[in-house]
């Protein structure tokens, strides 16, 4: 089935990461013209733009400095469709009452703050249907004890950033749309460290498919919610790629 995304431009933020450069990848498959964002992954990003073959465009910046977003979005062009994919997960299992102020904004800035910029720049200069796909977590809706912090970013960017875009989009262009994805534990270098095979048995106890995601399977969600053919009608929605969990182990016992 064909997606419509054939000669779209598209933005991949996060491009240098897992999922982002799984999601490059599924969008340049679609026969996209790709705009790779990197943070410090500059190497990671221009493999990955040698490896797409010419369809792809490499542009550096600080997601949490609106200068250097502006600066991206005017290097991208004209964009029809943007995934914003970039965020962090601090490893670090810290309880609220040991969580440093430093460490809460920083979290917030590298998902909640950097993802409302991205969307601001993307929605700025967009004239035609258009498609924005967010990038929430499972933690931002069942949340995750030791990271309260990332689930508070994650939550806003999948309840009240989703649907107030959803609804402001439209004021831009009557077809345009706004969705997100939430990935539950997905293999990547976020995670590395956290996903062996005794850590899989463990964390998967409230999944029904024992098994954590790879890149790929949260990529071509992104796909489908940026195709104006398969998602046409479908906007404000979050779509769940977590094997179906059902919520967080809270006693290991």
């Amino acid at each position: 089935m064909q997606t419509g995304l054939a000669g779209k431009r598209v933005l991949v933020t996060g491009a240098s990461g897992g999922i982002g450069s799984a999601c490059a990848r599924a969008f340049s498959a679609e026969g996209a013209d790709v705009v790779l964002h990197f943070h410090r992954g500059r190497e990671r990003a221009e493999e990955l733009a040698a490896e797409l073959r010419g369809s792809a465009t490499v542009v550096g910046a600080d997601l949490t400095r609106e200068d250097e977003v502006d600066r991206l979005f005017a290097a991208a062009g004209s964009l029809d469709v943007c995934a914003a994919v970039a965020g962090a997960w601090p490893s670090d299992d810290v309880p609220a009452w040991e969580l440093p102020l430093e460490r809460w904004r920083a979290t917030l800035d590298a998902n909640l703050t950097a993802t409302f910029l991205t969307a601001r720049g993307f929605l700025r200069q967009l004239e035609g249907e258009g498609a924005l796909v967010l990038v929430g977590s499972t933690a931002g809706i069942v949340g995750e004890a030791g990271h309260a912090d990332y689930a508070a970013a994650k939550s806003a960017i999948l309840g009240g950033l989703l649907l107030s875009l959803k609804n402001e989009v439209v004021r831009k262009n009557p077809l345009a749309r706004v969705n997100a994805v939430a990935p539950g534990w997905t293999e990547s270098p976020m995670t590395r460290g956290h996903v062996s095979a005794e850590q899989v048995q463990r964390i998967s106890r409230t999944m029904a498919l024992r098994k954590v995601a790879q890149p790929e399977d949260v990529a071509n969600q992104v796909v489908v919610l940026a195709s104006p053919v398969l998602s046409g009608h479908v906007t404000g929605q979050v779509v769940t790629v977590a094997g179906g969990m059902e919520g967080r182990v809270i006693h290991e016992g």
